[in-house]
């Protein structure tokens, strides 16, 4: 023992980090026929006598011809194949997760964590009166994002961030329908989210893009007005924009909007900057919608569950998608009677919300308190501009748009554009050495508007020395990109995942997104 020596651990960047990497087939290749993990047992015989074999009351339409097609494992097997999966995995719970800019990954607690499992045994087509607690929930949580919004009402229908922007521009739809316009433009910027121009446009919608000012990097007033015309249903922007940049005059985007007779609507997928600083009702926007994953913990879970809480003004209830839930001083009831049968959006997911993901904001929100909210804001943006600073002292790191004097507040988006020019590494070549160090790395949305774009966001969870490592790290793999571009270029070398072929990425012939369809194409 007084031989070993003690690990160095003054430097940050994590040298010997190497990730399990299993030679893992997929579960279906695992599949051995007859093979079980629980024998179901058979029916008693008073039981059979009285339901037969136990499908005779199905229709004939309804009952398979064929048995359901699954892989058949033992328990252990099953339980080894997917422990190994966690293995090859990286996530908010193993890693600093900085690097999922704009998508927001921050702490979520566990205890919130098993509460939501309580809820596991919930049927969306239970009777009311047996799920009123969690119907109570809803209503609840659809008050406090009212408070937190200035919004009338609020839907949990949508299952995400995304569907959130097209119930929003779903209820636009519906509101010039009722009146009879035939108003067919929305207006968004390109450095909001690609779902703001993606919602209208599967709604019908012509989209017209503003571009931001060359010093600024937000849009010009006297941009918005040549674009604001009769013809203009709606006004759809993040703030701030993917870009970290807040624009502090929307107020009289949304006035300048209205004048024309369109509606506004709020991408507030990430409200990070912005809780108890600032509320949608204010800025004049008619509708919003929260990511309750970027900004109330439940947590993101790979693309999802996730929830596109949806609000509108007053006015606009009628719009909403059914049902919503309602109390009548005695019970809570999921409410279809909403005003406008005609018009209104009806539906955009066939069952109501999920049920977890708003359990777990309530109890989020309900941890925090109104001070709490507001300190999450604080941290946040504190976080990010000491992140800020760290990365613009990084050699061939830099950000557009920072002669406009404007503050980056959440988020940035940077750029390495110098070091691609001086070696030839890409931004994608370091997302994928990054991958060596056990952390995560974004580029940014396609296409880039930002040339070799870095977009981070260190969310309030981080610590000084988290962001530290993170930016050490970062900074060791783009000096490399100087002494040894062609490690990079070759990475990742310790990750579980390795380069590959991404040549039929756009042809559809190629994909196998299934078991079935790849035994269908390739076997």
């Amino acid at each position: 023992m007084n031989n070993m020596k003690r690990i160095d651990r003054s430097q940050k960047v994590r040298h010997g980090f190497h990730e399990a990497k299993w030679d893992e087939p997929i579960i279906y290749e695992l599949s051995c026929p007859g093979e079980r993990g629980v024998l179901v047992p058979k029916a008693d015989k008073k039981i059979a006598e009285e339901v037969g074999e136990g499908t005779t009351a199905l229709p004939a339409s309804l009952r398979r011809k064929e048995s359901v097609n699954l892989p058949e494992l033992s328990q252990s097997r099953v339980l080894r194949h997917y422990m190994r999966l966690s293995q090859m995995t990286l996530g908010a719970d193993v890693n600093i997760e900085i690097g999922q800019g704009t998508c927001t990954m921050k702490y979520s607690p566990k205890v919130n964590e098993q509460l939501s499992r309580t809820l596991f045994d919930l049927h969306p087509l239970q009777d009311e009166s047996t799920v009123q607690g969690i119907l109570e929930i809803y209503h609840e949580t659809d008050k406090y994002m009212q408070e937190i919004s200035g919004m009338k009402r609020f839907t949990f229908q949508p299952g995400g961030g995304s569907q959130g922007l097209f119930t929003m521009a779903s209820v636009v739809k519906a509101y010039f329908d009722s009146v009879g316009s035939d108003r067919d433009e929305f207006i968004t910027t390109i450095y909001s989210h690609p779902s703001d121009a993606a919602a209208p446009t599967l709604k019908g919608y012509k989209i017209i893009y503003l571009q931001p000012d060359p010093v600024t990097g937000l849009p010009t007033m006297e941009a918005f007005k040549a674009a604001c015309t009769e013809r203009t249903a709606g006004f759809i922007q993040a703030n701030p924009e993917d870009t970290g940049l807040y624009n502090g005059h929307i107020k009289e985007f949304t006035d300048y909007a209205h004048k024309m007779g369109a509606l506004c609507c709020y991408d507030q997928a990430n409200g990070n900057a912005v809780l108890g600083v600032a509320r949608a009702k204010e800025a004049g926007f008619d509708m919003c919608h929260f990511n309750l994953h970027k900004t109330f913990s439940t947590p993101h879970g790979c693309g999802g569950p996730a929830c596109g809480a949806t609000g509108v003004r007053e006015g606009l209830e009628k719009y909403l998608p059914a049902p919503i839930v309602d109390f009548d001083g005695k019970n809570y009831f999921l409410n279809y009677d909403l005003e406008d049968k005609e018009y209104g959006v009806h539906k955009v997911r066939s069952f109501y919300g999920v049920a977890p993901v708003v359990f777990k904001t309530y109890c989020w929100i309900r941890s925090m308190g109104p001070e709490g909210l507001y300190q999450v804001t604080k941290t946040a943006v504190l976080n990010n501009n000491y992140m800020y600073k760290r990365m613009l002292e990084i050699p061939g790191v830099s950000a557009y748009y920072i002669d406009g004097n404007n503050q980056r507040v959440e988020q940035c988006r940077y750029t390495m554009e110098k070091i691609f020019n001086d070696t030839g590494v890409s931004t994608g070549d370091v997302q994928r050495r990054m991958m060596d160090f056990g952390m995560h790395y974004w580029t940014s949305h396609h296409p880039y508007f930002l040339p070799e774009p870095i977009t981070l966001e260190p969310t309030e969870t981080p610590s000084k020395a988290d962001i530290d490592e993170y930016v050490d790290t970062l900074a060791y793999v783009l000096n490399e990109c100087y002494t040894n571009p062609e490690y990079v270029k070759s990475a990742p070398h310790n990750s579980t995942m390795h380069q590959i072929d991404e040549s039929g990425m756009d042809d559809p012939d190629k994909w196998a997104i299934t078991w079935k369809t790849y035994l269908r194409k390739y076997k």
